[in-house]
């Protein structure tokens, strides 16, 4: 077998420390250290009908996700009531009615008082409680809600950041955490259906021309705000934009574009790429991680890589149907879902409206930032952070983390003393 050597390796927050990147493998032996990479996305011609298309779609679908049901250990599924969750927990709960297993076990999370608390917005116009209960009630699963106070949320973003070893998305990440580990006594094993919206385009920016337009990652176009962040004495050293800019450019330029491709499909295939090696790859550590934390294994069946390599292909006119996110997937799914659930608009992962939730993080990280000697002085602009305590979060006005983050999520992970 002929290894390559190759001199871009993943990056870590460390310096001269590296990472294999997905689907990358190492070899160290006598003739030295190599890294191979064994699978990538390729670019074809897509020669499908719509027809077959979507049987195809959907022969994959299910073939992924019922191989990754074998287990020997408690399974379940995670069920938030959208278009993905309820994709993986209809076949889930099929294939247990085949093959004469228990009931399948499904899981949903949520927060005290959130029913109160909710606020409807661009990112997440609706809550999920009226769609899970949709879809128990159509499959007669097991179901278990589980619910998550503030206080507990907010101390549990220290241990999130132990879990990540680095800082993270705050209370996206404690919030995780704590699920997995409520879950872990009754099953071992969680199908989720992260990477949906990745693999048939389901975020926002794949539709926004101020996001198609912005000349950087779309879902991370505040650099302004996250150089301020910095103290001013490190801002003058560490220039965000030009690193990021050359990280957007470095990727863009290994995007294979087809002749044959439409002017929209090239401009979409740019962006899928973005998201897959990025906004994916944060997201699956992120789950990984948390999950680990707590000897918890998370499967998602959506990342499978044939699935993968598979939609990368389909026209974007096509993957897009109806000018809908995700209307490919949408449209195989109608026959086996009910039409809220097909026709219900993307709401991202489940987070805390409990305004307790504000006070307590603000009040953790007012604590730290009161002592001198406090690390976060040293490395961020104090100012600047106390204005956005002072306004509850106000100081930003898009969102942080793609749709996931704003106000006091910005702010949501205190640092160590």
């Amino acid at each position: 077998m002929e290894l390559v050597l190759l001199t871009l390796h993943g990056t870590t927050i460390f310096k001269n420390i590296f990472e294999l990147q997905p689907a990358q493998f190492a070899i160290f032996n006598k003739s030295g250290f190599y890294v191979k990479k064994y699978w990538s996305l390729k670019s074809e011609p897509h020669t499908e009908n719509f027809a077959q298309t979507c049987n195809h779609v959907e022969f994959l679908l299910e073939d992924s996700i019922k191989r990754q049901l074998v287990s020997d250990v408690p399974l379940c599924t995670f069920l938030s009531g959208g278009l993905d969750s309820s994709i993986i927990t209809k076949y889930a709960s099929d294939y247990c009615y085949e093959n004469h297993l228990p009931q399948l076990d499904t899981y949903s999370i949520d927060y005290v008082d959130n029913d109160k608390n909710f606020v409807k917005s661009d990112f997440q116009p609706n809550s999920d409680n009226f769609y899970i209960n949709l879809m128990v009630n159509k499959l007669q699963t097991n179901h278990h809600p589980v619910v998550i106070d503030t206080p507990e949320l907010a101390e549990a973003l220290y241990d999130a950041m132990i879990a990540r070893d680095m800082p993270g998305m705050a209370d996206v990440d404690s919030s995780l955490l704590l699920f997995c580990k409520y879950v872990k006594p009754t099953a071992t094993v969680a199908l989720t259906g992260e990477c949906a919206d990745e693999i048939f385009g389901g975020y926002p920016w794949f539709f926004r021309e101020d996001a198609l337009t912005s000349g950087t990652f779309p879902w991370s176009i505040a650099i302004n705000e996250r150089q301020t962040l910095l103290n001013k004495d490190i801002a003058r050293k560490v220039d965000l934009k030009n690193y990021i800019d050359f990280r957007y450019n470095e990727s863009l330029n290994n995007v294979e574009i087809l002749d044959i491709d439409s002017k929209e499909t090239a401009e979409k295939r740019k962006i899928s790429y973005l998201t897959l090696n990025w906004f994916m790859q944060t997201l699956l550590d992120r789950s990984d991680r948390m999950a680990m934390y707590n000897g918890f294994e998370l499967r998602v069946p959506f990342c499978d890589y044939r699935l993968a390599q598979y939609v990368w292909n389909i026209p974007w006119e096509m993957k897009a149907l109806n000018g809908r996110e995700k209307g490919l997937l949408r449209y195989v799914s109608r026959k086996f879902l009910p039409s809220e659930i097909v026709d219900r608009k993307k709401s991202p992962y489940p987070k805390t409206h409990n305004p307790t939730y504000l006070a307590k993080v603000k009040s953790m990280l007012s604590n730290i930032m009161s002592k001198q000697n406090a690390p976060i002085n040293s490395l961020l602009n104090k100012e600047y952070i106390m204005n956005i305590l002072e306004t509850d979060g106000k100081a930003f006005t898009r969102p942080w983390f793609g749709q996931l983050m704003t106000r006091s999520t910005t702010y949501g992970l205190p640092l160590p003393s």
